[in-house]
């Protein structure tokens, strides 16, 4: 981890001094949601597969007079998403918002097609990754006056034919963070799920290559709806809100 400048402010935004761990967040909604909680004066745990992308987000946050703590990681090392944990807890003592943004496509391919590999990746990247998450910082989020996760679904969650791994993937980990949020539905913590839907990223280029990406929404049209289930007075609980 490359560690804030102790000195940087916290500012006067929604989301104050507020410790938040955001995945996959160095491109797409992930660096969208990164610059607006850095807007609102979150003190961030930037955490992506490259380290590059990831110090051009900083550079934009620290032009707004602000500094991440970045952490360039392949997820699916759960290992670690331990040592994440265990360094929060040290420097921070809790976790105030985790959101968990980190998602691999994979192939659309019938079911019975899929590499035994490439299903593997999915699950382990979409689903697995992201119990590792509530594993580790479980403990942060009740260590706050007011934990909040927020995960990432889609529209296919409900299945759909091609879709294979990721559709599953993404019904698995809609069904693992309303179980959550069913246990911690008596503490501080709130824990809910964003489907995007449409939306321009690296990802919807994947999926459907012949769509003109100006007929979608911007990644930045989305961030609010992170600001408002990231926020202290949120009362949402295992709930699907859809962009």
């Amino acid at each position: 981890m490359s560690e804030p400048d102790p000195n940087s402010r916290s500012g006067d935004g929604r989301l104050a001094g507020r410790v938040a761990l955001i995945t996959g967040a160095s491109r797409g909604i992930g660096r969208a949601v990164a610059l607006r909680f850095a807007q609102e004066g979150a003190d961030l745990i930037l955490s992506a597969r490259t380290q590059g992308a990831l110090e051009e987000v900083d550079d934009e946050i620290r032009q707004m007079g602000r500094q991440a703590t970045l952490v360039p990681a392949d997820l699916t090392d759960y290992t670690v998403i331990d040592r994440m944990g265990a360094a929060v807890y040290e420097r921070w003592g809790r976790l105030d918002v985790l959101v968990g943004n980190a998602g691999l496509l994979g192939v659309l391919t019938p079911l019975g097609h899929i590499s035994p590999e490439m299903w593997d990746q999915v699950i382990a990247t979409n689903l697995t990754a992201n119990w590792r998450l509530i594993r580790s910082f479980d403990p942060l989020l009740r260590a706050s006056d007011a934990g909040r996760a927020v995960f990432v679904t889609s529209g296919v969650s409900g299945g759909r034919a091609y879709w294979s791994a990721y559709a599953v993937s993404k019904g698995a980990l809609e069904t693992m963070v309303k179980t959550y949020a069913a246990e911690v539905a008596k503490t501080p913590v709130r824990a809910n799920l964003i489907n995007p839907g449409a939306t321009r990223t690296r990802m919807r280029t994947q999926a459907f290559p012949g769509e003109n990406p100006d007929t979608v929404k911007a990644p930045e049209g989305i961030a609010e709806l992170f600001v408002q289930l990231a926020e202290p007075a949120c009362t949402l609980n295992g709930e699907i809100v859809t962009a």
